[in-house]
């Protein structure tokens, strides 16, 4: 599987324009599955289990990653910018990053820290103290290559590290999609919905879409959330931590998780001899914001791929943590439709 996740994570798709993305998962699946494509770009999956399903189960992840967007191009060819999707400017300024279709290479710069009062150099900078560099040396030549309205994502490659580690761009969230790939290659046991949401990082939009049109009962959300295990951090600001298996969590900012699901999967995980964790901050949030609130209401749970410096070009993951979130999440499919 981290073949096919470094494929994904290595596509462009900031939140807006998942296209290319949506293109290489329909080639991973076309053969295993009826799929369409709905007004808004969601990839909405439908796989004919072993046995036909009493409870209406939808498993969903998103194609989209943070990135930027073109808003100006200076006099001196340099690119203003604005940001798609949460990134805290600190982890922006430096570096690479590819505009537009074309995938224009570009790096992020600002004003020289020589020029910069003593406040300035101890305050992070602001989009609007940003630029990006492309070479170009006026406007015009600029505007050869780019237009406003362009999306940008970092340029990052895609690393193994020690430890079972590996780094890249859009681990959020091409880790969902990558196990929402093998869980519909594999087959199911029963029938099931899989649905690859675009616009989560923008108030995940596609996903009030998918789940309304496909109307589950049952919802598991594939998702990375945030791991604080670092140097200096103590205690519940953690939150999760790589190494320590899939996260379940209880409750984030737009979801109060089954109680019951939530239960099961700590009981499943037990059950295998996996390793399961929950997130010990009521922070972030997911497309379960709007599923489980769809229509009637959806009974919903996620499963989450821990994850360092999310929404920045190093995204840190384990990748037995990866493959624990499978374990888990195949599990959970079947124990749903036993309710």
């Amino acid at each position: 599987m981290i073949k096919l996740l470094k494929e994904l994570c290595l596509i462009n798709g900031t939140s807006g324009d998942e296209t290319l993305v949506r293109n290489a998962i329909i080639e991973k699946i076309k053969d295993f599955c009826e799929y369409r494509v709905d007004n808004l770009g969601n990839l909405i999956c439908f796989c004919k289990g072993k046995k036909t399903a009493g409870k209406k189960l939808m498993i969903a992840a998103h194609m989209d990653e943070v990135g930027f967007i073109v808003t100006y191009i200076n006099e001196d060819g340099t690119l203003c910018f604005n940001e798609v999707g949460g990134i805290d400017t600190s982890v922006v300024l430096g570096r690479q990053v590819k505009v537009g279709n074309d995938g224009i290479s570009g790096v992020v710069g600002s004003t020289a820290i020589h020029n910069l009062s003593k406040e300035q150099r101890e305050t992070p900078p602001k989009y609007g103290d940003m630029y990006i560099d492309i070479g170009a040396s006026s406007k015009e030549e600029a505007e050869k290559y780019v237009s406003l309205g362009d999306l940008i994502c970092f340029d990052s490659e895609f690393v193994e590290l020690g430890g079972n580690c590996i780094k890249s761009k859009a681990i959020d969230d091409r880790a969902g999609c990558t196990a929402m790939i093998q869980l519909i290659r594999e087959g199911v046991e029963y029938d099931t919905y899989f649905v690859f949401n675009v616009q989560e990082e923008v108030g995940l939009r596609g996903s009030m879409v998918s789940a309304f049109s496909v109307a589950p009962d049952f919802a598991i959300v594939l998702e990375a959330t945030t791991a604080s295990d670092i140097d200096g951090v103590c205690g519940a600001k953690k939150v999760c931590s790589l190494g320590n298996g899939p996260v379940v969590g209880f409750m984030d900012r737009s979801t109060v998780y089954d109680k019951e699901l939530y239960k099961m999967a700590f009981e499943i995980a037990e059950n295998l001899e996996i390793p399961c964790q929950t997130k010990t901050m009521i922070a972030g949030g997911n497309d379960s914001g709007a599923i489980h609130i769809s229509r009637g209401g959806v009974r919903t749970i996620a499963v989450s791929l821990p994850c360092r410096y999310i929404h920045s070009p190093s995204c840190t993951a384990n990748t037995e943590d990866f493959e624990n979130m499978l374990i888990l999440t195949r599990e959970l499919a079947k124990r749903i439709q036993e309710l």
